[in-house]
Parts: structure tokens; sequence; C-alpha cells
């Protein structure tokens, strides 16, 4: 099955659900059910962009871009159903954010992830993330890891 991303809406159902699975594994994994009230706040401004992966025409996985500043923009939402993992969708998902980032004179991207999710670790560190300090709504968090990469 052909593999595609596209621009979608946040507020659109399969955006929504793919946001709401997200979250119910971040809940399972760090034990907590606690969702940052800015959950995708900001996603009207210029340079923001929410993808779809869609595998045979199903949403199997999102991610969101929205700007931090002027000059840097952060990567949010990213998420792939576990059934569709290891399969290029993540990675697919990740190089149409730096595109759409650079296309929007984005100059660097920033990410949170967890200590707990070693494969979202693995994943940015190949795409030539590294770690930055921690910022955003759980800084102060000792399992909150920040990424950062210059776009080229």
């Amino acid at each position: 099955m052909s593999l595609t991303i596209e621009r979608a809406d946040v507020a659109a159902d399969e955006s929504r659900e793919l946001v709401s699975e997200l979250w119910a594994e971040l809940d399972q994994l760090y034990g907590n059910d606690i969702h940052p009230a800015s959950n995708l706040s900001r996603m009207d401004q210029p340079g923001a962009a929410f993808l779809l992966a869609r595998q045979g025409g199903a949403a199997i996985g999102c991610a969101a871009l929205r700007p931090l500043t002027r000059e840097t923009a952060e990567v949010k939402r990213m998420y792939v159903q576990p059934h569709a993992r290891r399969a290029g969708a993540a990675r697919a998902l990740m190089h149409e954010l730096h595109q759409l980032a650079r296309a929007a004179g984005f100059n660097e991207i920033w990410l949170e992830t967890g200590l707990l999710q070693p494969a979202a670790i693995r994943l940015y560190e190949s795409l030539g993330y590294t770690r930055i300090a921690a910022f955003g709504d759980y800084k102060d968090d000792p399992a909150n890891v920040g990424y950062g990469k210059r776009l080229t």
C-alpha cells in the first residue's frame, strides 16, 4: 500500500481521533491524563500546518508544525498508529514538516519527547536532531527531553 502525506484540518474527525490515540498512549506510558490547554493552539498562524499520513487511504499518523518564534517552529502531536510503525510514516511526516518549515522561513525546529519513547528519540536523532534545553509545557518534567535541528 502506498504512503501519502497530506495537509489536513486539525479539527477534522480523523485528525482529532489520531490526536486522541496519541494522548491515550502517552497517558498509559507516563501515568497521567493531564493535557495542557495549549493542545493545538496557534494552528491558525502563518507557518502552522497539520499533516496526516495515509496508507491505502486510511489515516494512520499525524504531525503538526507551529511557530514558536519568527525563526523557530515546533513539532507537535507526532503520532503513528502502532500497527503502521516501522514502515516509514514517521520519517515521511518529519521530512514534510521540514520542507514546510523551510518554505515558511523558519531556520530551526524544536520538539519535545519523553524518555520513555526510545523509538521516537532514535528517529529524531537519525534525522539530525540534537538535545536542547527543555522548553514548553513540560520543561520541568524530568521525563521530558528537548530536541532541536537547524534547517539548512
